[in-house]
């Protein structure tokens, strides 16, 4: 393969190539890949099929001089979620829903909208062509108001007719980046060649990229850009090759999340995450880990549940002896927040990540990754992170 090797000596990478081995048992134990009911492609006949048929639904309560409605899971209730430790958050099969009445001062609107939205998703399928969804929001912006309502109305009817957001024709631009050991080649045919020195913009279109190729020996996530630009500009793609970068600058989008799901389940790589040390960071690191409520419909096409904590950990902070006043205080929306991660399902199969939650709420203090710049401006390059990956410092 032609990735030119500048990292460090074979043994270097001892712990992670055991970690691997270790991941790919749980694979083999498994059976590999567990197979779920859930979203999945459809083709662009099935997805016409399925818009017919909700059609045909209107047309038939019209007839019989009553009030048409959609049904849609109920995708705000923790009651509709279950939580696998081989999958994440994803909806139960017979869940809770709610309707969209026409009748209904409340949701008449939101009937409308859902009907205008549907009869788009139509003529992109039957025409083969796409659209993303600011176009859709920009064929009438004062009717839908803002992009948050064309945005949840494109996952109600994905969720209503239960295939991908994909399935729909509808892409959303992406806002991360992807840097370090890959190549692969967009559906349009142009060859990416992902480097250590620059990223290159996630691809707005994740399930038509083909031909990946990498010998990268882990996939690091990181939460933030800054710090992403700043692990570049320290040369740590190349310090630690073969490896491959990922931000989604911040939350992240669809289509990082789709990314960094495909690399897993392409390559079986050791997915690492690096967050600040707040209920913020560890969020992100859980939606890309087990997902979140509002996409547990797709559950099984986008979590990660190999994910490992690599840091920043809150015991980290007294370890490395990080003084006070670079940490930040707690607010009482972080303290809530905190609270709520604790509760949630997939924390009691975490313990070791439940201690460093309960750490950080003890010390009623957070910190950034930027902290680690009191020991040493590129200490988070030179020293933290490749102690880290060389020892094993991931929960």
């Amino acid at each position: 393969m032609a990735f030119a090797p500048s990292g460090p000596e074979a043994s270097f990478f001892e712990v992670l190539d055991q970690h691997r081995a270790s991941l790919l048992a749980t694979l083999r134990r498994g059976g590999g890949e567990p197979a779920h009911e859930g979203t999945r492609l459809a083709s662009s006949s099935e997805v016409l099929a399925s818009i017919e048929n909700i059609i045909q639904d209107v047309i038939t309560s019209l007839a019989r001089n009553e009030a048409p409605a959609f049904t849609i899971d109920n995708r705000s209730s923790w009651e509709n979620i279950k939580f696998e430790d081989s999958v994440g958050l994803h909806m139960i099969s017979h869940c809770t829903t709610r309707k969209i009445k026409s009748d209904s001062p409340k949701s008449v609107k939101n009937f409308a909208l859902i009907l205008k939205i549907l009869s788009t998703i139509y003529k992109l399928v039957q025409s083969n062509t796409y659209a993303t969804k600011r176009d859709i929001y920009y064929t009438d912006s004062q009717l839908f108001g803002n992009q948050t309502v064309v945005d949840n109305i494109i996952n109600d009817i994905s969720c209503m007719l239960k295939v991908p957001r994909r399935s729909l024709h509808i892409l959303s631009t992406s806002k991360g980046l992807i840097a370090g050991n890959l190549r692969y080649i967009e559906e349009d045919g142009t060859k990416v060649n992902c480097t250590c020195a620059t990223a290159v913009p996630v691809s707005s279109n994740i399930q038509g990229i083909r031909n990946l190729i990498t010998d990268a020996k882990f996939l690091l996530i990181v939460e933030k850009d800054a710090t992403f630009q700043r692990l570049l500009d320290d040369n740590f793609c190349n310090k630690m090759s073969p490896c491959i970068m990922v931000t989604g600058k911040g939350v992240p989008d669809l289509n990082t999340r789709l990314l960094v799901k495909k690399l897993w389940d392409t390559f079986h790589i050791p997915v690492f995450s690096l967050v600040d040390a707040d209920p913020h960071g560890i969020e992100i690191m859980c939606i890309y880990k087990y997902g979140s409520m509002a996409m547990s419909f797709e559950a099984h096409n986008l979590t990660v549940p190999a994910i490992r904590w690599l840091g920043l950990l809150p015991s980290d902070i007294k370890r490395l002896n990080i003084p006070k006043s670079t940490l930040i205080p707690m607010t009482k929306r972080d303290q809530m927040k905190l609270d709520s991660i604790l509760k949630r399902p997939y924390v009691t199969c975490q313990p070791f990540w439940r201690k460093e939650m309960e750490i950080m709420g003890d010390s009623k203090m957070k910190a950034e990754i930027q902290a680690l710049t009191f020991l040493s401006s590129d200490y988070l390059s030179r020293v933290y992170l490749p102690n880290k990956l060389k020892f094993g410092g991931w929960i």
